[in-house]
């Protein structure tokens, strides 16, 4: 078991990337604190998974970080893994964002994950395998239309994550980023249900010619918090089944 006996934070997880990720860790031996929003029915999302216990918190609240932080320890007396996953995503042209959506995106996608990772240090500091894994996308290094709030929080993913590695080093702390490609989630699954249309066509633009599953993402984040990845930091691992490669 790559995971034995490790603890990890992962948010976003009563569904999707987050979901996955926290069942396979949890099937790698690992305790894991699975945090979502309220209503989001995580019961449900990890029954049956004694190692995985729930926390609905918002990862955007102010005091969220302190929360689930405290819990986690509260819960398994230490923390090694942090997984960044909690986002949300919009279609605004930049002449139509307001200041408040401009500001919520920024909040729940960037500033959440720099609270989530500070408020981790102590306990990560103490690990004898401290691991950081930050959800970015492959829009942060690109960018398409309506994009522009999505597109800079998860670019700023990626300059956080760069530079928590850099400081962080020292302790044997490592901080990486995932880059995932077009994957269908509980983000993206109710537009592709209804356009399938549109899921043919990101299809067709990946080089594996088929939309990512949270299980891709869950096995990249897998390495990145194992000791296989242990001498990996600072590095965005694109999982976007070479979506990328033509744009």
């Amino acid at each position: 078991m790559r995971l034995k006996d490790r603890v990890a934070i992962v948010t976003g997880a009563a569904s999707g990337i987050g979901q996955a990720s926290a069942h396979l860790f949890a099937g790698e031996g690992a305790n894991v604190l699975a945090v979502d929003l309220p209503g989001k029915d995580l019961a449900t999302a990890h029954a049956g998974k004694a190692n995985i216990a729930i926390f609905e918190k918002s990862v955007g609240d102010s005091d969220s970080a302190d929360a689930i932080v405290a819990e986690a320890v509260k819960r398994f007396g230490k923390l090694d893994i942090v997984m960044n996953n909690a986002g949300v995503a919009s279609n605004t042209r930049i002449e139509d964002i307001t200041e408040e959506g401009w500001q919520h995106t920024l909040n729940v996608n960037l500033s959440a994950q720099m609270r989530i990772c500070q408020k981790a240090l102590p306990y990560l500091k103490q690990s004898p395998a401290g691991r950081i894994i930050n959800v970015a996308s492959v829009m942060a290094e690109g960018t398409d239309y309506g994009l522009a709030a999505y597109c800079a929080s998860k670019a700023g993913v990626a300059g956080l994550t760069r530079t928590l590695a850099l400081e962080l080093g020292k302790f044997g702390i490592t901080a990486n980023y995932l880059e995932p490609g077009a994957i269908r989630t509980g983000m993206t699954s109710a537009l592709w249900s209804a356009r399938p249309d549109v899921a043919d066509i990101w299809a067709k633009k990946a080089a594996l010619r088929r939309l990512g599953q949270p299980i891709d993402l869950a096995r990249g984040a897998l390495f990145l918090a194992s000791d296989d990845g242990g001498f990996v930091t600072g590095h965005g691992l694109v999982v976007d089944g070479g979506l990328m490669l033509r744009v």
